[in-house]
């Protein structure tokens, strides 16, 4: 209980400020991304050890997700647990709301858009991957074609912008997907191939895709705490209904099941993003984009080390080509300086 209410009050002090105009940006993760105006560096007295060791702790407890969700849909069915999940973070942040108050969505519009994007991510994009687990899929499949979204959205913005797309970007993509490729095909003969599991996570990709391309187009960023209830609250109010259609929400509730559970909603629900806006408000967010890059091979080391899910040579190699195509797909380009400004700089 007391390390819920210091990672309560650590989100608390981190979110306390409200954003006021805050635009998406291309290099922050779509569903989190606030600019570092929004969160005032006096809001967080963060020490040194914790802002240096702040990207690897995120990348550990996002990468570890994948990890363990799957543990967790072993106990109980996917949709079922992802409606445990999000009625538990809204009763932890529900309070915290209450008592700082940020505000709502002005009209009706802006409710839609963000309505849209919690239903793409919290029941689309979480429910697809965690079923394709549920169906026999390993953890670092799923981390790896999910992970591949920031490839399609550094192609299709161009493309609607009507915008050149480079070779550059083309070329992540071919990488990209032939290292998926390999990963799939090399660790046949270690996993079965669930092809259920594989479309379940290209839907999974699609609706994470999507949701991006609508936000950077149509959002604004709220303050984080208002969104996250907002798209939580989507999530359980549509998860919810699923999981009794669809499934006969069973739960075993065991040992492992509890730390999964505490894990989900308390490391990856509240301290992963109160890590994720620190980073941001210290003027990390093109590093916080670099840090995604590396999801699928730590989820796929840590899937091993916690749960035995081996992976041969040749898909090891496939996800650092995999990940290779997604850091050159939205390397940002390094800005042209003007002829004028290189002559005065040489003199």
């Amino acid at each position: 209980m007391h390390a819920v209410t210091t990672v309560l009050l650590a989100f608390t002090a981190i979110v306390q400020a409200q954003p006021h105009g805050v635009r998406v940006t291309d290099s922050t993760p779509h569903a989190l991304s606030i600019t570092s105006s929004a969160v005032p560096s006096a809001c967080v007295n963060v020490s040194d050890w914790l802002t240096r060791g702040a990207p690897i702790l995120f990348l550990l407890l996002w990468s570890g997700g994948y990890t363990v969700a799957k543990i967790g849909v072993s106990d109980a069915d996917p949709l079922t647990l992802l409606s445990i999940r999000y009625a538990a973070v809204l009763v932890l942040l529900g309070p915290v709301w209450l008592f700082l108050r940020p505000p709502l969505p002005a009209s009706p519009r802006a409710w839609f858009d963000l309505a849209l994007v919690g239903f793409l991510i919290q029941v689309v994009y979480f429910g697809c991957a965690w079923t394709a687990m549920h169906t026999g899929s390993s953890a670092g499949t799923v981390a790896l074609i999910t992970s591949l979204h920031p490839i399609l959205v550094a192609l299709i913005i161009p493309m609607i912008s009507a915008e050149r797309v480079s070779a550059r970007r083309w070329l992540g993509l071919v990488l990209g997907f032939a290292g998926a490729a390999l990963v799939l095909g090399g660790n046949l003969g270690v996993q079965p191939l669930a092809l259920s599991g594989v479309v379940l996570s290209c839907f999974a990709l699609i609706a994470f895709t999507t949701s991006t391309l609508w936000e950077k187009r149509h959002g604004v960023a709220y303050h984080p705490l208002t969104s996250n209830l907002v798209q939580y609250l989507v999530g359980l109010g549509c998860t919810l209904p699923l999981a009794a259609l669809l499934e006969p929400m069973q739960v075993t509730w065991t040992h492992s099941l509890g730390w999964a559970l505490a894990y989900l909603v308390i490391g990856n629900s509240i301290l992963a993003i109160s890590l994720l806006l620190m980073m941001i408000r210290n003027g990390e967010a093109t590093r916080v984009s670099a840090l995604f890059f590396l999801v699928p091979p730590v989820s796929a080391l840590i899937a091993w080390l916690l749960i035995d899910e081996a992976m041969t040579p040749l898909a090891w190699f496939g996800m650092a080509i995999a990940a290779s195509g997604v850091w050159l797909a939205t390397r940002q380009a390094a800005p042209r300086v003007p002829s004028a400004t290189r002559q005065e700089q040489n003199t």
